[in-house]
């Protein structure tokens, strides 16, 4: 039976009816009243328009969910925030996790059990209460677990390592609709492929993750007018091959739209912003800053001591729906070449119509293999190159192809992949999701993949087909 020739017809009518009373949350087809609501995402760059949604209360609704999936050809997507996007669940079977977002912290062994459906924000607010801290991303509002399976790269990851080296195990449904336990002692091949395979191997419900003793940190922004951003970039970069492990950084050059929702600094400039997260005493802080400090006159300097619950406000990412496209590249190295031909492709000078781009500093603990190996790639990428665009809709083939043309002459300086947790929805192809991991990687995860969903139930993602 094939998926076409299921999609609103009265027999799926009739079997969505029957799977709804089985649930504790619901499922609803197109016709239903919240329906609109339960599929909206944070990122609309691909809006769904799938035939079923079912709205989990449990992880027995989520098995509930795949197998009914499995029995009617439908091939699943999973969403918990929907900051990241894969493709359109269009004819298919969306779950809806957000309402598993329990979040539990064990002090004694300084993990934190997370349901799929749960923010960073809440985790982290969680942990401070015991003085620890997951290694969550730079935005409270991502979804921890979706963040986790794509490696996870955040303001702890050079002292600490990808989130997903901090994973101990995950509660997964597999696509026989069978509940399993993966960790490094059960299921262990499922266990390496989930941390970094992103969501081809099976509906993640909850997972357990490690903590880090951490409460505090010296951080903030220093923000520049951009106009000599060739050399702020040349200053950020040499400061990075002397700060320590323990401080994490980025610099991105953004183009303010002349809005009242902007500090009146930063209204219809282009602006060069640096983020900085150190954890380390804030005496050796303002130290290690002084070099940034003195590219010049800053609009706005926020670097202070703070409490590691407000780490949200530094890179302050956006809150509010909108259409995101974003695009990535991991960069061996930042050399001259490469600095001036990045500031000639995005610069003050560059008719360039992307938001924002992103250069941020990788290496450190990013670089070590984990205790329990998984399947993030290119851990000897120096830094990341980050691209993104809010597009009219009549602009975003101009965006995207723009994006396009700044990655392929990047190429001399790249790995040859994207990040895993920044591959668009424009840009979820075979290939593409290829190129994110190394060649012995990849041909491992369509070898578990075959193992776990030989079908390729799970296929609305950045898809990894089965060997």
């Amino acid at each position: 039976m094939n998926t076409s020739s299921v999609a609103g017809t009265p027999a799926l009518r009739e079997a969505v009816a029957d799977l709804d009373s089985r649930l504790g949350g619901s499922a609803l087809l197109p016709e239903h009243p919240g329906y609109a609501e339960a599929i909206a995402a944070h990122n609309q760059t691909a809006p769904h328009r799938v035939a079923v949604a079912v709205l989990a209360a449990d992880a027995d609704d989520v098995r509930e969910a795949v197998a009914f999936a499995a029995a009617h050809s439908l091939p699943v997507a999973v969403q918990a925030t929907g900051h990241g996007p894969s493709t359109t669940a269009d004819d298919g079977l969306l779950i809806v996790t957000r309402a598993l977002d329990g979040v539990t912290i064990d002090a004694a062994t300084r993990t934190a059990r997370v349901g799929a459906g749960a923010r960073w924000g809440k985790v982290v607010a969680a942990a401070a209460k015991e003085g620890l801290a997951p290694p969550n991303g730079s935005s409270p509002l991502v979804g921890a677990i979706g963040y986790a399976i794509g490696g996870g790269v955040g303001p702890l990851g050079r002292a600490n390592g990808y989130a997903a080296d901090h994973v101990r195990s995950f509660d997964v449904v597999t696509a026989d609709g069978v509940a399993l336990t993966a960790s490094a002692t059960s299921e262990p091949d499922l266990f390496w492929a989930l941390r970094g395979g992103k969501g081809n191997f099976g509906v993640i419900t909850a997972m357990e993750i490690g903590l880090l003793q951490v409460t505090r940190l010296y951080g903030g922004g220093l923000f520049f007018e951009g106009d000599n951003a060739a050399e702020i970039l040349r200053t950020y970069r040499d400061w990075t091959t002397t700060t320590p492990e323990e401080l994490a950084s980025s610099i991105a050059f953004i183009r303010f739209p002349d809005l009242d929702v902007f500090p009146e600094p930063l209204r219809g400039k282009y602006i060069a912003h640096i983020r900085v997260f150190y954890f380390g005493s804030a005496d050796d802080g303002e130290r290690l800053v002084t070099p940034l400090r003195a590219i010049g006159p800053r609009l706005i300097d926020t670097l202070a001591d703070m409490p590691y619950t407000e780490i949200g406000t530094i890179n302050n990412d956006p809150t509010e729906p909108g259409p995101y496209y974003e695009r990535s590249t991991l960069l061996r190295s930042l050399d001259d070449d490469a600095l001036d031909t990045v500031i000639g492709l995005i610069g003050p000078e560059a008719n360039s119509p992307l938001l924002a781009v992103e250069i941020r500093q990788l290496g450190g603990a990013l670089s070590r293999e984990p205790a329990v190996p998984n399947a993030v790639s290119f851990r000897d990428a120096a830094f990341s190159l980050f691209l993104a665009s809010v597009p009219a809709p009549n602009a975003v083939d101009e965006a995207v192809d723009y994006q396009t043309k700044v990655l392929s002459t990047m190429a001399p300086w790249s790995t040859g992949g994207p990040y895993l947790c920044f591959i668009g929805s424009h840009e979820a192809d075979e290939e593409t999701v290829r190129a994110a991991y190394e060649p012995a990687v990849y041909q491992r995860l369509r070898e578990v993949k075959r193992q776990y969903d030989p079908t390729n139930l799970f296929r609305v993602n950045h898809n990894i087909p089965p060997a």
